[in-house]
C-alpha cells in the first residue's frame, strides 16, 4: 500500500502540506492514526507518578499532539476553502469524534488534578509572565469545559460536545449547500440592464464555471450579490436574488437550519447551567474583556441609538431620490443599495462604477504588503512551483527585518461553489519556540468576483477593505513571537481579536497609501485627486445602515443566549419579534439572518460574541488616533508599540494591558462614534 501522505515527514517547500498527493480517504486513516498517538501522549502525561512541574506537565501538553494538529489543520482549512461531497461526509463522521476526543482530554481527572496543584502553587514555581499566563489559560480552559465537575456532570459535559459539534457542522454544511446551489442566470438585456462592465465581466466568468458558457450568473457570494442590488434597475430580478440571500438556511428540505438553532441553544443553556452560569451569554462573557451580558448590551445601545436615527434620515433620502425617479413604491430591503447608490451619486458625484477600475486586486494586495513592511519591516515574495490546493492559491514568502525567513502567506481569493461564504483567516502552522521553534503558515480566504479570463479583478470598496481587514489577522499571526502555541498569534481574547484586524484597516483610507496603489487597471494612472477627494469625504456615507445592520446581529446574538428556555424556539418568530423590539428600520435587514448566522451556529467561536467587532472597533478607532497624533501614519516608535504590545504579542499579556501599554491610557468610545459619523454635532 502508499504510504499515507498525511502520515509521513513532508518534505515539500517550508513543509506545506503536499496537497497534490493527498485524497478525502487519506484524512480518514490518518485521524485515526494521530487521534490515538495523541491520546496515548495526553494519557502519559497524566499518568506519571512524578509529581507535577510545569515541564512536566503544561510544556508537555504543548508539544504533544502534533501529528494530530498537522492532519486537522490540513483537513479543516480544505473543508473551509476546497471541499466537496467526500470531504463533507467526513465532516459530519468526524465532528464527535474530535470532540469526544477533547472531552477525554479536558475532562480527565487525573490531568486535571495535576494542573490544578500547579495553579494552587503557581506563585511559588518561579514562573516567567509568559509562563505563568500560558499555565492560567490551561487552568481555565479544563474549568470551563466541566473538569471541576462531579462524575455524572463530566459524562453529560462530554455528551453535550459531541452533540453541539454535529449541529455546528450541519448547519454550516447547509448553509454552504444553499449557497453553492442558486444561481440567478441573466438572459436578456434587460436581466442586465443598469449592471456595469466590471459586473457583467464577473457574472460571465461566474456563469462558466457553472456551466453556462456565453450567459452570465449572479451567485449569493457577497460580492456578486450586493453589487447586483446596488445597480440592476430590475427590481423583480432584484427581489428574486435579495430574497434568495435572506433565506439561506430557511428554505424547508434537507438544508433548513431551524431546528439546529433551536437544539443548539438548548443544548448551550444546559452546559451553562452546569458549569453555574445563568445563561451561555454570561458563561461565554465571563472569559473575556467585556467580561458582563450588561456591559455588552451597554456599549450596543450606545452605537445603536445614534444610528438608527440615521438609518431613518437615510431611508428618507432614499424614499425622495425614488419618487425624483418617478418610481413611487415603498423602499424595500432588495431596494436600500439600489437607491443608495443614486443618492450617493448625487450628493458626493460618485459612484462605484467609477472608483472600481482604480482598485485592482493585484494592486490592492501590494498596498496591504507596503504598509506591513513600513510599519514593521518585513518583506513579502511571491513563490512559484509550491503546493496549493487551488490553482488560484497564491504563495508568499514573509522575510524580516534582515532579510530572513519568517513566515508563509498564502492567499486564496476569489468565490468558487466549494468554498464557504464570507472571509476569514487561519493556519496551516501557528509560529512558537518549543523544541526548536516553528515559523507560521497562514492563510486569508475571501469570495471575490473574478475578472474575465486574461482582465484585471476589480474590488470594490468594501472589498479593498475586506482585504485589509483579514490580511491584518494574517500578520497577527505572521509576526507572533511567542514561546508557546497556546497563546501564538490571535489566540487572545475573542473581543480583543478583532483590533489588529480592524485597526489595518485605517492604512486603506490614507490618501498617502490610495494615491500610490489606487491605479487604473487599464492606464496606470493613479486616481485622480478630485475622485480621491470625493472617495473620502464620503467615507461616512450610509453609516446609519451598515450600523443597524451589524448591531441589529449582536444584539439579537446576545438576546439568543440570554433565554431561560429555548424549547420552544422559533427563530424566524424570535427575530421578528425582538427586531420590532428594538425598532429595527423597515428597510434593512441583519447582515446575517438567524438561519445562516455562520459566526454563531457553525461552531461556537463568536456565540454571544458577534458584538466583539464592535468592542474591537472602540479601540482601533482610538488606537489610530496615536499614528495622527504623531503626525506620521508610519511612526516608527508607534509602530514599534504596535509591534511590541499588539501584533507579535499573542495571547502573553492581558488584553487591557496591551492596548494601555501601546496606547497609553484605556481607549474611548468617542473615537469609534466621530469615526462612523455619528457623533452629535
Amino acid at each position: 500500500m502508499t504510504a499515507n501522505p498525511l502520515l509521513t515527514y513532508w518534505t515539500t517547500p517550508f513543509e506545506l502540506p503536499p496537497f497534490s498527493e493527498i485524497v478525502p480517504s487519506h484524512f480518514e486513516e490518518a485521524f485515526e492514526v494521530s487521534m490515538a498517538e495523541a491520546r496515548a501522549e495526553i494519557d502519559a502525561i497524566a499518568d506519571q507518578a512524578a509529581p507535577a512541574t510545569f515541564e512536566n506537565t503544561v510544556v508537555a501538553l504543548e508539544t504533544s499532539g502534533k501529528a494530530l494538529s498537522k492532519v486537522a489543520r490540513t483537513f479543516f482549512n480544505l473543508s473551509g476553502a476546497h471541499t466537496n461531497e467526500a470531504l463533507q461526509k467526513i465532516e459530519r463522521d468526524l465532528a464527535p469524534k474530535l470532540a469526544k476526543h477533547s472531552s477525554d482530554t479536558l475532562l480527565n481527572a487525573k490531568l486535571y488534578n495535576r494542573i490544578a496543584a500547579l495553579w494552587s502553587e503557581k506563585d511559588s514555581l518561579g514562573l516567567n509572565p509568559e509562563d505563568a499566563k500560558v499555565l492560567e489559560r490551561y487552568y481555565k480552559m479544563f474549568q470551563r469545559a466541566g473538569a471541576g465537575l462531579a462524575a455524572d456532570d463530566k459524562a453529560r459535559m462530554a455528551d453535550l460536545s459531541q452533540k453541539l459539534a454535529t449541529l455546528g457542522t450541519s448547519f454550516s454544511q447547509n448553509v454552504l449547500k444553499d449557497e453553492s446551489e442558486y444561481q440567478l442566470v441573466l438572459e436578456t438585456e434587460e436581466d442586465r440592464a443598469g449592471l456595469p462592465d466590471f459586473l457583467i465581466a464577473a457574472a460571465a466568468e461566474a456563469a462558466k464555471e457553472r456551466g453556462h458558457d456565453g450567459k452570465h450568473v449572479i451567485t449569493l457570494s457577497r460580492s456578486s450579490i450586493e453589487p447586483f442590488l446596488q445597480f440592476s434597475t430590475n427590481r423583480r430580478l432584484r427581489e428574486e436574488a435579495f430574497k434568495a440571500w435572506s433565506a439561506r438556511g430557511e428554505n424547508g428540505g434537507d438544508t433548513d437550519n431551524r431546528a439546529i438553532i433551536k437544539n443548539t441553544l438548548e443544548l448551550r443553556a444546559v452546559r451553562a447551567r452546569l458549569l453555574g452560569f445563568d445563561s451561555f451569554a454570561a458563561f461565554k462573557l465571563d472569559d473575556t474583556m467585556a467580561k458582563t451580558p450588561e456591559n455588552v448590551r451597554d456599549l450596543l445601545t450606545k452605537v445603536w441609538t445614534p444610528a438608527v436615527v440615521r438609518a431613518n434620515e437615510e431611508a428618507e433620502k432614499l424614499g425622495e431620490m425614488a419618487q425624483s425617479l418617478g418610481e413611487n413604491h415603498e423602499i424595500e430591503a432588495w431596494d436600500w443599495r439600489y437607491y443608495s447608490e443614486k443618492v450617493r451619486k448625487a450628493e458626493h458625484d460618485l459612484d462605484e462604477a467609477e472608483l472600481k477600475p482604480y482598485l485592482q486586486l493585484d494592486k490592492m494586495i501590494e498596498a496591504a504588503f507596503d504598509t506591513a513592511t513600513r510599519l514593521f519591516g518585513v518583506t513579502f515574495q511571491e513563490l512559484k512551483d509550491v503546493p496549493v490546493y487551488h490553482p488560484d492559491v497564491r504563495v508568499f514568502e514573509m522575510l524580516n527585518a534582515d532579510g530572513k525567513h519568517a513566515g508563509l502567506f498564502l492567499g486564496d481569493y476569489f468565490a468558487r461553489p466549494s468554498k464557504r461564504s464570507g472571509a476569514w483567516m487561519s493556519a496551516f502552522r501557528s509560529q512558537h519556540k518549543l523544541n526548536g521553534g516553528e515559523t507560521p503558515i497562514i492563510v486569508n480566504v475571501m469570495n471575490f468576483s473574478k475578472g474575465a479570463s486574461g482582465e484585471a479583478t476589480l474590488l470594490t470598496f468594501d472589498d479593498a477593505r475586506t482585504l485589509f481587514h483579514e490580511f491584518g489577522h494574517g500578520l497577527h499571526g505572521l509576526l507572533s513571537n511567542v514561546t508557546y502555541p497556546m497563546i501564538s498569534g490571535t489566540s487572545v481574547a475573542r473581543d480583543f481579536v478583532e483590533l489588529p484586524s480592524q485597526l489595518y484597516e485605517h492604512w486603506l483610507s490614507e490618501p498617502e497609501v490610495l494615491s500610490r496603489f489606487a491605479v487604473h487597471y487599464k492606464t496606470g494612472k493613479p486616481m485622480p485627486k478630485a475622485l480621491l477627494d470625493k472617495l473620502l469625504a464620503a467615507a461616512n456615507f450610509n453609516q446609519g445602515f451598515a450600523t443597524v445592520e451589524y448591531t441589529a446581529c449582536a444584539l439579537l446574538d446576545l438576546e439568543l443566549h440570554l433565554l431561560d428556555d429555548p424549547s420552544s424556539f422559533d427563530p424566524v418568530a424570535f427575530e421578528k419579534t425582538e427586531l420590532a423590539k428594538i425598532g429595527m428600520p423597515k428597510a434593512i435587514t441583519m447582515r446575517h439572518r438567524i438561519p445562516h448566522f455562520q459566526h454563531v451556529f457553525s461552531g461556537d467561536g463568536y456565540s454571544s460574541g458577534y458584538y466583539s467587532y464592535m468592542w474591537s472597533e472602540v479601540m482601533d478607532a482610538d488606537a489610530f488616533g496615536a499614528f495622527k497624533e504623531a503626525g506620521d501614519i508610519f511612526d516608527k516608535d508607534t509602530a514599534d508599540k504596535l509591534l511590541t504590545n499588539i501584533y507579535s504579542a499573542g495571547g502573553r499579556p492581558d488584553p487591557e494591558d496591551a492596548y494601555v501599554a501601546f496606547r497609553g491610557r484605556a481607549p474611548k468610545i468617542d473615537a469609534l462614534l466621530e469615526g462612523r459619523g455619528l457623533a452629535a454635532a
